[in-house]
């Protein structure tokens, strides 16, 4: 995809995780938002993935340690045809596999995550494998910056730049915001660049909501041979939704009927004007 389609491709997942937490009335609205595009450069151009094949031996892997924000994972796993997109219709019902957390159960899911603070340990472990296997794959992390308190991710930081695990690119959704108000008033995390950095990291600071920034970087890693890298990824929470940017409440937050047809509309929007901008530059 190029980076219109990609933008493109964005917006309708916001669309499609919007209408499972409107179906479902539950879901972590705010953290989906802001991480879609880093997922959708992930799993839409970055990443060595087969859909036929999810198990497959070279496969780059995906840990979801900010697990509670996995609406945004399910709308793209389904679109990238891991399981049949009907089965969205099912999240957070009784018996569904497409529960409030990645669930290992569901082709594409390396491991059951959300417990915050175990995403980065299980990564440092999966590069370590890789390296002494002498297999070529990568290990993506995406953590939450609220999740940074969590004393668990800086064992595994100084693990990580310890076993040189340039295979490794961790990604911090740094959107400022948690369920009970800004990260800096919750726990400080600043300078958290310059906290990484001391850990043994090679730290590249981007725009985690400009998608061709997101391809750009991703392409780029490994700079150093050597270093993990932490891809420091800023968002706006509730990207692209103009009434939830920005607003600690929609962490958890289910929109209202009203305030669903308003946010798909504002998408429908934005994707219009994309599609006329691809038409013009054609």
């Amino acid at each position: 995809m190029d980076i219109q389609e990609l933008k493109i491709k964005a917006a309708q997942i916001r669309m499609d995780l919007l209408t499972i937490i409107h179906r479902a009335k539950t879901g972590h609205t705010g953290g989906s938002l802001s991480n879609t595009d880093i997922l959708t450069a992930l799993y839409f151009e970055i990443m060595n993935l087969d859909t036929t094949n999810p198990r497959l031996e070279n496969r780059d892997r995906f840990i979801a340690s900010k697990g509670h924000s996995v609406e945004s994972l399910w709308c793209i796993l389904a679109d990238r045809g891991f399981f049949p997109k009907e089965e969205l219709l099912t999240y957070s019902q009784f018996g569904t596999r497409l529960i409030g957390h990645p669930n290992n159960k569901v082709p594409g899911i390396e491991m059951n995550t959300g417990a915050l603070g175990h995403g980065l340990p299980i990564s440092v472990g999966m590069a370590l494998a890789a390296k002494r296997d002498g297999r070529p794959y990568r290990v993506f992390c995406l953590m939450g910056d609220g999740e940074q308190a969590e004393g668990s991710n800086w064992e595994a930081a100084m693990a990580g730049a310890h076993y040189k695990l340039d295979n490794l690119i961790g990604i911090i959704d740094r959107n400022r915001l948690q369920i009970s108000g800004s990260t800096e008033e919750v726990m400080g995390l600043e300078p958290l660049e310059e906290k990484w950095s001391a850990f043994g990291w090679h730290v590249v600071s981007i725009d985690g909501n400009d998608m061709e920034q997101l391809i750009h970087t991703f392409r780029a890693v490994p700079e150093v041979t050597g270093k993990p890298t932490l891809i420091m990824a800023n968002t706006i929470k509730g990207k692209g939704v103009s009434f939830a940017e920005n607003v600690p409440a929609w962490h958890h937050h289910v929109p209202s009927d009203e305030q669903l047809q308003l946010a798909l509309s504002e998408l429908q929007a934005q994707i219009n004007e994309l599609q006329r901008n691809g038409e013009v530059h054609q």
